[in-house]
């Protein structure tokens, strides 16, 4: 599994110009699900997004986490992101887990990001979605879990 954080001070989510997401200041995250992912690998990158320190400190230092800080987890499905690119001129997605088991890894880790932080919004799996964002830093990390 991976997520592409990055810290924001807003961002949002449409759908057929339609929002379905947003969030001012916190974490917007895009996730994408591999093969061998299972619901145990969701609920272990779910706390490290939650407790990953990103956010600054009095002294300007990144050591508060989106749980520290009460912001936003605006969490976003995005298949393209488990794409294998390190030889050729097109994306392989060999590694990608199915339609059926992406959703449900996705819609679990929703379930449980709404029962453990007071401030989630999420896409729409599955869907062309536009999402729109304002970058705080520009902070930007990948995070991997197996």
């Amino acid at each position: 599994m991976k997520a592409l954080i990055q810290r924001v001070s807003s961002a949002s989510v449409s759908v057929a110009g339609e929002s379905v997401g947003a969030i001012n200041g916190g974490l917007l995250v895009l996730l994408g699900v591999e093969r061998n992912d299972t619901a145990e690998i969701a609920e272990r990158l779910l706390d490290r997004l939650l407790r990953y320190r990103v956010f600054s400190d009095a002294e300007g230092r990144m050591n508060l986490s989106l749980a520290d800080t009460g912001g936003g987890l605006l969490l976003v499905s995005q298949f393209t992101l488990v794409a294998d690119t390190r030889k050729g001129l097109r994306p392989g997605f060999s590694g990608a887990a199915t339609p059926e088991l992406g959703k449900a890894l996705y819609e679990h880790m929703l379930q449980k990001a709404h029962s453990s932080h007071p401030q989630v919004a999420s896409g729409r799996f599955g869907a062309d979605m536009q999402v729109s964002l304002l970058n705080d830093g520009p902070v930007t990390f990948l995070l991997e879990m197996n």
